[in-house]
């Protein structure tokens, strides 16, 4: 009898040992539950995937001592034993815990659920017609606590309801309706509880993730960050395009908006200058006739031709609007000089000392009373240049040359 409890104490002690050198050795370690894992199954996955993990079973006494031995190794190691469940397994391996979790998860079957098994997660039962006939199917639904009616001859659930939580027993009756129902809970597979790397432990409601959710999550995100830093104008490698062409947008319509003469809106305001001026040519039926018509009406002898040119002469007020106009571009083109500008010239003439015996030249030098009267006479038309163009540009009369 001694010799018998040597052995076992002996053959515990082993894997025990086993266990710590794995458990130091390998960076990730899954504690796994194998409750109702069929046994071919188990060596069909694990042939499967013999490259990329080992898998050790033992006794969930012998786990806990060897997660305790290696505390002082591995920080919180230990805490892996509060998720040593069901017939407990360690996995070991170097892949990341995220694609072990998604690499077991994918070879995973469903399978019926059946009495006394423990419920992997919250089995639920969703709303919806049956394929029950009236009778007391209703009775037995309620039993389980899902509430149920009749519409249209068939047995319709009308709510959805939690059956079982995680955790939980799975009553024979309730296994028998979760059947008939065409519900199969359960998962033939590797079930990870926890899984620990670096001092950490993932549960697997955290290594669980949809991935086309947290693909979408993330576009979402980067959409919607791209969106504000327009809004406020924060420049970055991503949005500084962006915002150099709202930007210059914004001053272009701003410059069109108040008249504002510059180079990159000239044309608009040219353009918009010619149509209100075609509006008021139309509203008041004016008749300016064009080129090509006065040129046929011309007749081809020489001598009679002075009476149609009188016909044809533009009306003074067509000529002087087509000289304040030309007056204006020269003006904003920087052509005519301004009076600041001939008040200067005038100073450094004034100032030139003219030779006494020059009296030719003296001659052609202006009095200071014909020179202010010349600076008076460019001022005032420097004015009228600028009072009609500033009224040109209101009422949208400036033609583009």
């Amino acid at each position: 009898m001694e010799k018998k409890e040597t052995r076992a104490s002996e053959k515990k002690k082993r894997i025990v040992a086993e266990l710590e050198k794995l458990l130091v050795e390998y960076p990730v370690i899954a504690a796994i539950n194998m409750e109702n894992m069929p046994a071919p199954q188990l060596q069909q996955m694990r042939a499967k995937l013999v490259d990329r993990i080992y898998l050790k079973m033992a006794k969930k006494r012998l786990i806990r001592i060897a997660l305790n031995n290696v505390k002082n190794k591995k920080k919180n190691i230990e805490k892996l034993a509060e998720y040593l469940r069901g017939m407990p397994a360690l996995i070991f391996t170097k892949e990341n815990p995220f694609s072990l979790f998604k690499l077991l998860k994918k070879n995973k079957t469903n399978a019926p659920a059946k009495p006394n098994q423990l419920a992997p997660t919250d089995i639920k039962v969703q709303k919806g017609p049956t394929g029950f006939a009236p009778g007391p199917i209703i009775g037995e639904l309620a039993q389980i606590g899902i509430k149920a009616g009749v519409e249209n001859g068939k047995v319709v659930i009308k709510e959805d309801s939690i059956v079982v939580k995680e955790g939980e027993k799975i009553s024979a009756k309730l296994a028998e309706i979760l059947t008939r129902l065409g519900i199969e809970p359960m998962e033939i597979g590797l079930n990870i509880n926890a899984i620990y790397e670096n001092e950490t432990i993932y549960t697997k409601d955290i290594l669980d993730i949809d991935e086309d959710k947290f693909r979408k999550d993330l576009e979402d995100a980067a959409r919607f960050a791209y969106y504000l830093a327009i809004d406020i104008a924060y420049p970055t490698k991503g949005t500084i395009e962006r915002l150099i062409i709202d930007a210059f947008n914004n001053a272009k319509l701003l410059g069109i908006s108040q008249k504002i003469i510059d180079d990159e809106v000239i044309n608009e305001l040219l353009c918009e200058a010619e149509k209100s001026a075609l509006s008021i040519k139309d509203t008041a039926k004016i008749e300016i006739p064009e080129k090509h018509k006065r040129d046929e009406e011309k007749p081809e002898k020489k001598e009679v031709a002075k009476e149609p040119e009188k016909r044809n002469e533009k009306s003074d007020t067509e000529k002087k609007i087509e000289k304040m106009v030309e007056e204006t571009k020269k003006f904003v083109k920087g052509e005519v000089p301004s009076a600041d500008k001939l008040i200067e010239e005038a100073s450094k003439l004034s100032a030139k000392e003219i030779p006494k015996e020059d009296k030719k030249k003296k001659e052609d030098v202006p009095s200071a009373h014909q020179l202010k009267e010349k600076i008076e006479k460019k001022k005032k038309e420097q004015k009228e240049i600028e009072k009609l163009t500033q009224e040109l540009i209101k009422k949208g009369t400036l033609r583009k040359s």
